[in-house]
């Protein structure tokens, strides 16, 4: 039969018939086919997602491979990762490694260091200082230096000034730093960290000492002198078994205990008068001691214009020491070194300064309702002190001295009403103005927060006493 076609249909047939067979043979079967198209690649997202539905349902019945199936598992994890383009990676390292590392240098201010010297020695001339000092916000403070505190300069790579930094205390600093535009100055400062903390003495000898065996610095206990020294003379009025109790502030940063603030609160027993003092700022900002029912602890004069002790008492009928007559002592005198301040005892202007005969050197404040208070002996007036100048209560208005009629340096201190001399450790002293009305009720609620906090403190410190000594 094969005889009836030509051969050449005979050759096309047979070479069809071999293409056929090797397809068949190469395709993979219908269950790998499925299985194939059952996921897909999306390039956009960068997951694999399904591609045929129904070819994924013919797919389940083929199972791969345990190993096979692992790898294609751990595929398949990788692509879902986010994936960060390397780029971006690239462009990271890059900045990291720009930013400059600054090398710096500290040195401790000494008296007689100039703030040339410090650059000098730092490797930088006065043209880089005054290129720094004339820059932009606060940089010209840098000009003002004080012996103990750090300066420190800072360089870049290339060994140029990139910033200095001037630490005044532990919570304010100064820092100037190069900026695109030049130098820029900014005072920073920290906040510490504040908690109450309560002392509580009773005086055998003096109050420096119980305050000192209380743990109180020796600025807190001035402080404690100067919040009850208007009601109170530490020379004279201070028995063996007075009291005192002390809430203070103590200063923390980061965690640590570097300083104490300000004194909150506090209690003094006198003789068995018990005398409380409260810290209050009203709503204006000013801050000043009252006690509980809102009267000032301060009066309008200080008791005694000088930190020293009485060497010759207020006395009408006294003997002159150079003159062998009987002379009145119209004043106090303090026996106290050459050069001690002398405080204005409250607000007025300086009617006389100058010499005045057997008094030497000698300054006399005029001062409301007629009360007029007199300095002398001094070895020099106060900065700023002459005829007319106004004067706060406190402020220093001269030195102690041994100028005119003495046998030693003292101050003279007079207190004189309508003219009449008068004791002024004795004399009764006008108060200072009390809380306003338009804040007592502000002041109140603020009082007995305080007293009750004062009332725990004591307690708790009572409570640890008895713990200790069982």
């Amino acid at each position: 039969m094969l005889k009836m076609f030509p051969k050449t249909h005979i050759t096309i047939a047979a070479a069809t018939t071999v293409v056929v067979a090797a397809a068949i043979l190469m395709s993979p079967s219908a269950d790998v086919e499925a299985n194939r198209m059952a996921y897909a690649l999306d390039l956009d997202k960068g997951t694999i997602t399904e591609s045929d539905k129904r070819s994924v349902d013919q797919a389940e019945t083929y199972k791969k491979p345990e190993p096979e199936a692992q790898a294609d598992a751990e595929i398949i994890a990788i692509m879902n990762e986010p994936q960060v383009p390397e780029a971006l990676d690239t462009a990271a390292a890059t900045a990291e490694a720009s930013e400059p590392e600054l090398q710096w240098q500290e040195y401790k201010i000494k008296s007689g260091d100039t703030l040339s010297s410090l650059f000098g020695r730092a490797g930088f001339n006065d043209g880089v200082m005054l290129s720094v000092i004339h820059g932009e916000g606060e940089a010209d403070k840098l000009q003002r230096l004080y012996a103990g505190e750090t300066i420190s300069f800072a360089t870049d790579d290339a060994g140029e000034l990139a910033a200095v930094d001037l630490q005044r205390n532990l919570l304010e600093s100064l820092r100037v730093e190069k900026t695109e535009d030049g130098f820029k100055g900014e005072t920073v400062e920290r906040e510490p960290d504040v908690k109450p903390a309560f002392a509580s003495g009773i005086i055998d000898g003096s109050l420096y000492i119980a305050a000192r065996e209380a743990g109180l610095t020796d600025r807190l206990s001035m402080e404690l002198a100067g919040i009850f020294g208007w009601n109170i003379d530490f020379v004279y009025d201070v028995r063996k078994g007075d009291r005192f109790e002390v809430v203070y502030e103590e200063l923390y940063l980061d965690g640590e205990k570097f300083d104490t603030g300000n004194i909150i609160s506090a209690r003094f027993v006198n003789r068995g008068n018990e005398v409380v003092a409260l810290q209050y700022t009203d709503s204006n900002g000013d801050t000043d001691y009252y006690s509980p029912d809102g009267s000032s602890m301060r009066k309008a004069f200080l008791r005694t214009p000088i930190n020293a002790r009485v060497s010759s008492s207020f006395n009408l009928q006294r003997r002159h020491p150079v003159l062998d007559v009987v002379r009145p002592h119209e004043g106090t005198d303090y026996a106290a070194p050459p050069g001690t301040p002398i405080k204005a005892a409250g607000n007025g202007r300086v009617q006389f300064a100058g010499w005045k005969g057997g008094y030497g050197r000698t300054v006399v404040l005029k001062h409301g309702d007629n009360i007029t208070t007199l300095y002398a002996h001094m070895s020099r007036l106060g900065k700023g002190i002459k005829n007319g100048t106004r004067v706060k209560q406190g402020d220093t208005i001269g030195h102690v001295g041994s100028s005119g009629m003495v046998t030693g340096p003292h101050l003279h201190y007079e207190f004189r009403v309508n003219g009449s001399p008068r004791n002024s450790r004795t004399v009764k002293l006008p108060d200072a103005k009390p809380v306003p009305q338009s804040e007592m009720a502000r002041f109140q609620k603020f009082a007995n927060q305080q007293v009750a906090k004062f009332e725990l403190f004591r307690q708790d410190y009572q409570q640890l006493a008895l713990a200790a000594d069982e």
